[in-house]
């Protein structure tokens, strides 16, 4: 499994060889060696290996809430969105609250496919005496980036089911993913959060050598949790022996998203028809050696989520499968 992993993270590395190609696309994805940026790459090495006249480059790094602007400003061709920064960037708040041309810039991005985000994973040491989440009071815990998508996702689900507040009841500390994912090796935090389709290649890493807990709240009903979740989060459970040396013994609960592969509204609609096409009916012959894979479908990726539209290219791939 580890192998496996690795391999589809290698993927991002390598994308990009395209001379021999009449058409180069841009896509630019979050840090490499996240779970979202292996599945954006392995769509760009898989149409590049199936089509001799397309070829996408890929660069890992960065905001996806950047990347959309410069997708919508023509600097990229493809980059990851999700149902949140669109609405956002089309009303110009939160993080475009200072780019007057945000709204109308959001009509020049729309969606590819739409993919689950992955469960948000928290996890501890086997051996610790943190076994749900409403025990990480006082405790050291990396939810992601600060300001990031990802850790105010975290950082939501932890306050809606158990009550506890980040910086108040818990230190979140300040960290990029890299150096997040490197203090839970060094045992420097309790608690290391990630959102991931199964297997990650972190947890996968992280098991090699140590025993490990994935914790839930206690309760995950209410109000508050409702509200939470929205329109576009879901309860999700995390299944037992995912992982060698996973102690959980039972399912436990968390919550899942949707991101997708955002592009260029201007692109040809019969490149955007065929790379699509490519895709989707070429997944199959990879799901050996990325397992994770296996959770894409047509069916998820062709949702209406929030106010981005479908690429006409794609949509017309999705209504002759009969998805859309």
């Amino acid at each position: 499994m580890k192998r496996l992993a690795y391999a589809a993270l290698a993927a991002l590395v390598t994308t990009g060889a395209a001379s021999a190609q009449d058409t180069t696309l841009k896509m630019q994805t979050i840090e490499p060696s996240l779970g979202q940026a292996i599945t954006m790459a392995t769509f760009a090495n898989l149409v590049t290996d199936k089509l001799d006249d397309i070829a996408i480059e890929v660069a890992g790094g960065g905001a996806a809430t950047l990347h959309q602007m410069e997708t919508a400003r023509g600097n990229l061709d493809m980059f990851m969105t999700s149902p949140t920064i669109h609405i956002l960037m089309s009303k110009g708040i939160a993080m475009y609250k200072n780019e007057p041309e945000a709204p109308e810039l959001a009509k020049n991005v729309q969606v590819l496919m739409w993919f689950p985000y992955g469960e948000y994973h928290f996890a501890v040491r086997g051996d610790s005496d943190i076994t749900t989440l409403d025990d990480i009071e006082g405790a050291t815990v990396f939810l992601g980036p600060q300001g990031g998508g990802a850790y105010n996702a975290a950082k939501g689900w932890v306050e809606a089911t158990t009550g506890l507040v980040a910086g108040e009841d818990y230190d979140a500390i300040k960290a990029n993913w890299a150096t997040g994912f490197q203090s839970f090796l060094d045992g420097k935090v309790d608690v290391y959060v990630n959102g991931c389709i199964d297997p990650c290649q972190q947890f996968i890493q992280f098991t090699e050598t140590e025993k490990i807990r994935f914790i839930g709240p206690e309760d995950h009903e209410g109000e508050a949790v409702d509200k939470f979740l929205g329109k576009f989060r879901k309860r999700a459970e995390i299944p037992a022996g995912l992982y060698e040396n996973q102690v959980n013994d039972g399912p436990v609960m968390s919550n899942d998203t949707a991101v997708g592969i955002g592009v260029r509204a201007d692109l040809d609609e019969d490149l955007v028809y065929r790379i699509t096409k490519t895709f989707w009916e070429n997944l199959d012959g990879i799901t050996t050696d990325a397992p994770w894979a296996k959770a894409l479908s047509p069916e998820f990726a062709a949702q209406q989520l929030g106010t981005a539209q479908f690429h006409p290219g794609a949509a017309r791939y999705y209504k002759e499968i009969g998805v859309q």
